[in-house]
């Protein structure tokens, strides 16, 4: 969370005015918006909902709406903090969908009495354009490699919830996992909002422990359900770098709460990191990442944030506890994924074989990302950050069932790949390695490229530059192909796709 001009933040919080008489954004409605999962699996009723925030101030009614003009009575008394409430569609034929969707709602006074009607397409977000809803109905399951799993790893519930941005429930994300075709989520909630009331985001809470034990509640009963995706209990935690300076850090189902408020936006110049990142991985077992850290940022976050970028210093690696992958890939391939690609193939030219994790920084965020552009003053929206888009694929064991435990077992291996479309794996052989890419038509069908990377080792043992092999029939490559490559005194092998509609995929380091 920050209050820069230029960094987007999501599912847009608009009433709060920092003791300002006046805000651009603020009205006297709750934020209300129809978002929808970005695609649907097949067996998935494709449903949107309503999102209503802050309806306990201005309670409303949602008379009804209208979805490419077919109407649904909805006749919602609106008067929690947060609310999701769900329309289902029934049976769209599998392609694209673009839905118009309109909003039917009247205030509540004090007294009972109803304002007029008022009609929000999309949503009412003060100066923001209205926008279809298009949502994809898939032909075909997600191509994803036998005995893997995917999950996304980096997204918030409504506990990260701050002046200008709020998540969702965790129940809805549940859902819209199920019909996007995760397996699990990590839900990253920040660790500076487990220390601040959600009723006023500047009040500190008796203790966060209480609120991320209430998450882990939640969690906990919504996993009862086997059918749905596993839920995990997960944390952002701000965390203080080898330069004194705030990084991100995430953690998957830490067993407690990691403090971390250094930049959580409430001190303003005083945000120095609560504890350094060797400390806090001393005071967890979890596996840990390192989460979108060479995002560029301009000088007035790093200013008056004390925000700065991971390095190598950082990964702790001389002690038992190490950082055990790089979040580089957060919802899209902009320069920040591509530094922290770079980054991590530094790290493996070090014989440093961390994982490659993906993940999308959603903070509800099921379709497109609103955002507040600047606070107190315009918002904006992008398919950026959007839930699940990216997914992380690991392999588990032969037990195949989904836990933290599996989980934990499969992130200390070395087979993962991430993705936001195709399977892209590798499969030791005793004295190969072979690649298998999948996709399917809902994804773009042939591949534009797949390439096949790796490192010699040199005579003195060291690592040797990390050059392209030139494989057969690599270009414009069948959407079912398989690559086989000969261990040839390497030291990793390892693989990246494209496909004909650009969806992307790439695979961790097979070890040699």
């Amino acid at each position: 969370m920050s209050f820069i001009p230029g960094e987007k933040l999501h599912y847009a919080e608009t009433h709060f005015k920092f003791k300002l008489p006046w805000s651009l954004l603020y009205k006297p409605w709750p934020e209300i918006l129809v978002d929808a999962p970005f695609q649907f699996v097949p067996g998935v009723e494709p449903t949107l909902w309503v999102v209503v925030r802050d309806a306990h101030r201005f309670p409303t009614l949602i008379e009804k709406a209208e979805i490419n003009g077919k109407t649904f009575d909805l006749q919602i008394q609106a008067k929690e903090q947060f609310g999701f409430y769900p329309i289902k569609l029934g049976h769209l034929e599998p392609g694209v969908h673009e839905l118009d969707c309109k909003i039917y709602a009247q205030r509540i006074s004090e007294s009972g009495e109803r304002s007029a009607t008022k009609v929000f397409t999309r949503w009412n977000y003060p100066g923001l354009k209205p926008k279809s809803l298009k949502i994809h109905m898939l032909a075909e399951e997600p191509p994803k490699a036998p005995g893997f799993v995917a999950g996304e790893m980096h997204c918030h519930t409504h506990y990260s919830a701050d002046h200008v941005e709020h998540g969702a429930s965790p129940e809805v994300m549940q859902q819209a996992a199920k019909a996007v075709g995760l397996d699990f989520v990590s839900c990253t909630d920040h660790a500076y909002d487990f220390a601040y009331t959600t009723e006023d985001y500047t009040k500190e809470a008796d203790t966060p422990l209480t609120r991320f034990d209430a998450l882990r509640e939640e969690v906990r009963k919504l996993n009862q359900n086997a059918s749905m995706p596993l839920l995990i209990a997960g944390e952002e935690v701000s965390a203080g770098n080898s330069k004194g300076e705030n990084v991100h850090m995430t953690a998957l189902g830490p067993e407690g709460y990691l403090p971390g408020l250094g930049d959580c936006g409430r001190n303003w110049l005083d945000n120095k990191p609560t504890f350094k990142i060797p400390k806090l991985l001393e005071m967890t077992k979890a596996h840990c990442f390192a989460a979108h850290p060479m995002q560029p940022m301009g000088y007035l976050e790093k200013f008056i944030f004390r925000r700065g970028y991971w390095s190598h210093k950082d990964l702790n690696l001389d002690a038992a506890h190490k950082i055990r992958g790089i979040q580089f890939w957060n919802g899209i391939r902009d320069e920040g994924f591509k530094l922290g690609r770079e980054w991590w193939i530094e790290e493996l030219g070090k014989g440093n074989y961390l994982l490659p994790i993906g993940g999308n920084d959603a903070h509800g965020d099921l379709n497109e990302t609103t955002f507040v552009s600047m606070p107190l003053i315009s918002l904006g929206n992008s398919q950026e950050h959007v839930f699940g888009k990216v997914r992380t694929v690991v392999k588990l064991d032969e037990r195949g069932a989904v836990s933290l435990e599996s989980l934990n077992e499969a992130f200390a291996g070395d087979n993962c790949y991430i993705t936001d479309g195709p399977a892209l794996w590798w499969k030791r052989g005793e004295k190969t390695v072979t690649f298998h890419a999948r996709n399917t038509q809902d994804f773009g069908g042939a591949f534009r490229y797949i390439r096949i990377f790796g490192r010699k080792r040199s005579a003195n043992g060291k690592l040797a530059k990390e050059e392209s092999l030139c494989i057969e029939s690599v270009v414009a490559a069948r959407a079912n192909t398989d690559l086989t490559v000969n261990n040839d005194n390497f030291a990793y092998l390892r693989a990246e796709c494209e496909t004909a509609t650009g969806k992307f995929a790439m695979t961790s380091a097979a070890v040699l």
